[in-house]
């Protein structure tokens, strides 16, 4: 039986409704916290000015105007709102002094973002990494590390990608960088460390955030484990062939009680991996049409025989090729994983 088609408008009013329903849980856990801190407070004015604020925010959940700009009422700018879920007014309507303090917090969070990614061409254990990264504004919601760790001394290689764009993408992507460098190296195997980094993930974000990642963990030798959670699909390159692996478990953050598995590859000298987002595969021309896997797998393919620095320069080339003068809608990100 087919499934009856959902109403779009009904559709759209419970998601509005799911997600103030989520914003009032976090502004009420900030109100009771701020009640604790009041009693020990030196200066309780200055709680006593927030707690106002706060409760202002869930009067405007109760009437419906949570998120209207009270000055032009147009809708606030979603990710104006994640960052400061007490904003009563749209970024057009800040002062300059405002804005140009909005500027600065975002060009020091770029910075530190730019200061958590590994070094750009490196080499671990036999393997030797080379990524691109490219946020499509000021901040980004990829995932990009190279991490060292456990008892077995292997290296573990992640891309990821956070679910939305912009700050609140870029808070997320930051909380999985510090999760999965304080897990890797405690727990026995890869599927434990998904599993106790989604129930992370699921317990302390909003209930619309999730993120994909796909992660491979390597030695000396070159047996290499894969685990993917919802990402786009890897590509694992052998002897000039090139296959796509598949997803072994659902995006972080989306269910407590996910499971996720292991798939093992055994790669020889100069076979690879390549890791990357959905800002290649989805990236578009003029035209309106999209870069699509089959075209990556075609140019990885050619480019078979290369170091992994030459890998990525031809995809990037491709893309700018295939791309012309359409800008980035996306952030994007390629890691390029070669057996010495």
């Amino acid at each position: 039986m087919t499934p009856r088609a959902e109403n779009p408008v009904a559709a759209g009013v419970h998601s509005s409704r799911h997600k103030d329903e989520a914003v009032r849980a976090r502004l009420q856990e900030r109100r009771a916290r701020l009640d604790e801190a009041l009693e020990r407070a030196s200066d309780p004015a200055r709680l006593e000015a927030v707690l106002k604020e706060i409760d202002a925010a869930i009067d405007r959940i109760n009437t419906g105007t949570y998120g209207v700009c009270e000055l032009c009422r147009d809708a606030i700018e979603p990710e104006t709102l994640q960052a400061d879920p007490l904003m009563r007014i749209c970024l057009s309507h800040l002062s300059d002094e405002q804005q140009r303090a909005i500027e600065r917090d975002l060009e020091l969070a770029a910075r530190i973002q730019m200061q958590l990614l590994p070094d750009k061409q490196l080499q671990h254990n036999g393997w030797e990494v080379t990524h691109h990264y490219a946020p499509a504004g000021m901040v980004s919601g990829d995932y990009c590390d190279v991490i060292s760790g456990g008892p077995a001394h292997e290296s573990f290689f992640l891309v990821g990608d956070a679910s939305g764009k912009g700050v609140a993408a870029s808070l997320l992507m930051s909380q999985m960088h510090a999760i999965f460098r304080t897990l890797i190296g405690t727990l026995p195997g890869l599927p434990d460390l998904f599993c106790r980094a989604n129930r992370l993930l699921t317990t302390t974000t909003g209930s619309t955030q999730f993120a994909t990642l796909v992660c491979a963990a390597v030695n000396g030798t070159g047996r290499v484990r894969i685990i993917n959670a919802g990402h786009c699909p890897p590509l694992i390159v052998r002897g000039g062939s090139v296959e796509e692996g598949e997803s072994t478990g659902l995006p972080l953050g989306l269910f407590y009680t996910a499971d996720y598995d292991c798939r093992y590859v055994e790669l020889a000298p100069s076979d690879f991996l390549v890791f990357y987002t959905d800002g290649l595969t989805e990236s578009r021309n003029n035209a309106g049409e999209q870069y699509g896997p089959e075209r990556l797998k075609d140019i990885v393919g050619k480019s078979a025989s290369m170091g992994s620095g030459a890998i990525l320069s031809a995809i990037l080339a491709d893309l700018s090729s295939f791309r012309g003068s359409s800008r980035a809608d996306d952030d994007l990100t390629i890691m390029v994983i070669r057996k010495l």
